[in-house]
């Protein structure tokens, strides 16, 4: 018997590393909810800024993950109050309503972010000896971050006083990357596609030592969500979503003792970006 699994936000850089990975499977069903339609894909269409719009796609489901909203450090407080928070407290609403246990939230690392502001550039490098976990302050670094703090909250509020979602798990994902740059080398590849910086370059290299410690791969965030979807035993838990990388300043020790999450993927395996 399959799960029936809503994810919103389907078809950004994170959603589509769901579809690519779960969407398909025997053992979930997906409703893909999003802004806009898509070719390949039934989609729900609706803005989680429309609690009227959304709510119908929350029913008989079994869990969400809720990945809708403004994606980037550079969102204005307006832009992260729509989607943000107006569009979390929407989804948290839908789901209370139609008696969705589980609620997978995508936060974010920026809700740590002032960690890595005040350490760049050696934070990025092996050995700076910073371990960032669920239990170190929140230090958001932008609006956006601000912003996910403020779910996580919500989250909690909604677990420990309603009937409705009985589980929540916010993952502070970390570095997921379109299919194309899906590798640590992925973000200074990116660059030189743009024209920002030639490749070899010092902010090249910067780039590349930053991935390698950021970088969650693809397959290793669909697993994460997987683990959270199957879980029974969590009531409210915070999670870093980062690949198991020698050089990360994210904790994933609370992830796999919890969850079971086992990562395939390490930024330090590789010297070079794919051909």
């Amino acid at each position: 018997m399959s799960l029936d699994v809503l994810l919103t936000g389907a078809y950004g850089r994170v959603g589509t590393a769901i579809i690519d990975n779960l969407v398909g499977t025997e053992e979930y069903s997906f409703t893909l909810l999003d802004r806009t339609d898509h070719e390949s894909h039934d989609t729900f269409q609706a803005d989680v800024a429309d609690l009227e719009a959304i709510r119908p796609a929350f029913e008989n489901q079994d869990a969400v993950y809720h990945l809708a909203g403004y994606p980037e450090t550079d969102g204005t407080y307006q832009e992260v109050l729509e989607n943000n928070i107006i569009g979390t407290y929407n989804a948290l609403e839908a789901a209370r309503e139609g008696e969705v246990e589980t609620f997978v939230f995508a936060s974010t690392n920026h809700v740590v972010g002032m960690y890595e502001v005040e350490n760049a550039p050696e934070i990025y490098y092996p050995d700076f000896g910073l371990l960032v976990d669920h239990t170190s302050t929140r230090r958001p670094d932008s609006y956006y971050g601000t912003s996910k703090s403020f779910g996580e909250d919500l989250g909690r509020y909604y677990v420990e006083n309603f009937d409705y979602p009985k589980q929540f798990y916010a993952l502070r994902i970390a570095s997921v990357r379109h299919s194309e740059y899906d590798h640590p080398y992925g973000d200074a590849e990116h660059g030189v596609d743009r024209g920002d910086w030639e490749r070899g370059s010092e902010q090249y290299e910067t780039m590349v030592a930053r991935m390698k410690a950021m970088w969650q791969s693809r397959r290793d965030h669909a697993h994460m969500v997987e683990q959270c979807i199957k879980d029974d035993d969590v009531e409210f838990d915070v999670f870093y979503g980062v690949s198991d990388n020698d050089r990360r300043w994210f904790d994933i020790d609370h992830a796999r003792e919890v969850i079971d999450y086992e990562p395939r993927d390490n930024g330090e395996e590789w010297d070079s970006p794919p051909e």
